[in-house]
This record gives C-alpha cells, sequence and structure tokens, in this order.
C-alpha cells in the first residue's frame, strides 16, 4: 500500500509496478478471451468484425452427434481417470511421507515425472506399452493413461497438505481401538481431504484438456472433446469450436474458484488447530 509520504521516486515504482503487472496480464488473456465473442459471431469464419449476434454455433455444439459423442467420451473417460488419479495418488503420498525407505526421492521423481516429460514421448511410451496387452483402442488404456497425466498433480498437492498433518492424531486413534480403515477415514481423510480435492481438480483439467495422448491411444468413436477440437482445426476451422472453447474457459474459471476457496478453507483449518 502507498504510504502518504511517499517520495514521488516510489510513487513512480509502485504505479509502474502495478502497470507492468496489468500489461503482462492482458498479454496473457487476452488471447484467451478474444475467442469468447467469435463464440457469438453469425459468420461461419472466425474473423473481426462480426457481422451480428448468433447463438448458431452453440445450438450446432448442442445437436451434432460428433460433438455430442466427443463430449460424452469427455465425461467417461476425465471423471473415472480423475477418480482414479484421485486413489493412486492419495495412498502413494501417505506411503511417501509416512515411510522412510532407501530410494525414496527416485520415487517420488518417478511419480511426478508425468509433470516434467514431454507429453509426446509419454504418448509414444503408452502406445508402445498398451499394444501388446491390447489396451489401445479401448476406454480402459484411455482412463488408465490420463490417470497417470493426473496422479502427479494429486502427489504434489497431497504430499503438500501432509507436511502440516500432526500423526500424533493417528497414533492416538490407534490407542483407542480403530483399526487402520477407521482411522484413515475418520482421521486422515477429512484433514488431507482439501488436498485430494485439489490435485483432483487438477487431474481433470488435465484429462478433460489431453489431445496428444489421445491421439495415439483412441479410436475414432472414441474421440473427446479436445480431440474432435483438433479434428475441427485441422480439417474445417468452424465457429463450433469457438463455442466450445468458451465453454471450457468457463469450466476453467470455476475451477480455479474451487480452488481459491479450498486454499481459503485449508488455511482456516490451518489457523483453528493453532
Amino acid at each position: 500500500m502507498l504510504q502518504p509520504y511517499a517520495s514521488p521516486v516510489e510513487r513512480a515504482w509502485y504505479y509502474g509496478m502495478r502497470g507492468l503487472v496489468g500489461l503482462i496480464l492482458a498479454f496473457l488473456f487476452l488471447p484467451i478471451l478474444v475467442i469468447v465473442p467469435l463464440s457469438f459471431n453469425a459468420d461461419s469464419f472466425l474473423m473481426y468484425p462480426m457481422s451480428g449476434f448468433s447463438l448458431r454455433w452453440y445450438e450446432e455444439f448442442a445437436t451434432s452427434p460428433a460433438w455430442r459423442q466427443a463430449l460424452m467420451n469427455s465425461l467417461i473417460v476425465s471423471p473415472l481417470a480423475t477418480l482414479l488419479a484421485m486413489v493412486l495418488g492419495t495412498l502413494a503420498s501417505i506411503g511417501l511421507v509416512r515411510a522412510d525407505f532407501p530410494g525414496k526421492a527416485l520415487l517420488t521423481a518417478v511419480l511426478i515425472s508425468p509433470m516434467v516429460v514431454p507429453v509426446v514421448v509419454i504418448g509414444v511410451a503408452m502406445y508402445i506399452f498398451f499394444a501388446p496387452l491390447g489396451l489401445t483402442g479401448s476406454y480402459t488404456g484411455l482412463v488408465l493413461a490420463h490417470a497417470i497425466l493426473g496422479v502427479p498433480f494429486v502427489v504434489t498437492t497431497v504430499t503438500a497438505t501432509l507436511q502440516g498433518f500432526d500423526f500424533n492424531l493417528v497414533r492416538a486413534a490407534s490407542s483407542l481401538g480403530a483399526n487402520p480403515l477407521t482411522t484413515f477415514f475418520r482421521v486422515t481423510l477429512p484433514m488431507v481431504a482439501p488436498g485430494i480435492i485439489s490435485g483432483g481438480l487438477f487431474a481433470f483439467a488435465t484429462s478433460f484438456d489431453e489431445v496428444v495422448v489421445t491421439l495415439f491411444l483412441a479410436s475414432p468413436e472414441q474421440a473427446t472433446l479436445p480431440r474432435q477440437m483438433f479434428a475441427g482445426i485441422r480439417e474445417n476451422i468452424s465457429p463450433t469450436i469457438a463455442a466450445v472453447a468458451t465453454i471450457l474457459i468457463v469450466l476453467s474459471t470455476l475451477m480455479l474458484m474451487t480452488l481459491e476457496w479450498l486454499r481459503r478453507r485449508a488455511e482456516r483449518m490451518r489457523g483453528a488447530r493453532r
């Protein structure tokens, strides 16, 4: 906050930095937001200026069999992959935090490697691994592949949450006669739930937006929404893609708002424990 007695240099620095931050934010967000008005364009081309306002492209998205099938595939694959990633990531995080064994750092690096390895490399590797098992061209293989991409996000967020977790609560529950399963669901899970949900949201967003691995593993009948958008851009650039992109922008915004709410809730819980 700028003080009333600030010098001219301090005032210039204060307003200059905020102006620079504003320009950076505009540079980041304007290319994303510029697609939103085009989704309401009456023309059949993605171009400015717009000749009129129309909802025809949203109607096209809702009524086209190809787009509806792609949306259905995404709504099948992404939730299942997210659920699997949340389970595997949570169990891995608890094991990594509570146990101390040789190679722990290496195992952690392997678990989070899908976040840093180029997705093309992951796609090729998954295809080579899944093809002999008969998992290519199947929903099972697609769900497993998307879950692998989502696990690192769950591991990262849950591990961060467990860093402040008091494991004396687990020992207390055990001393009172609770078995490990009851202790997990009644003590551990409620405390780390914000981290699990945050990681799950990141995993869902990653799965819902994934196109490269899907190109390697999915059959034409299993085209997800991003793959259908990719095919539409390559074959025929239709404003329907702008409508779908706008819907995805709204969905991403809602996810970010949920993550911010979870962050504040976790902070309040940590403050209450102190």
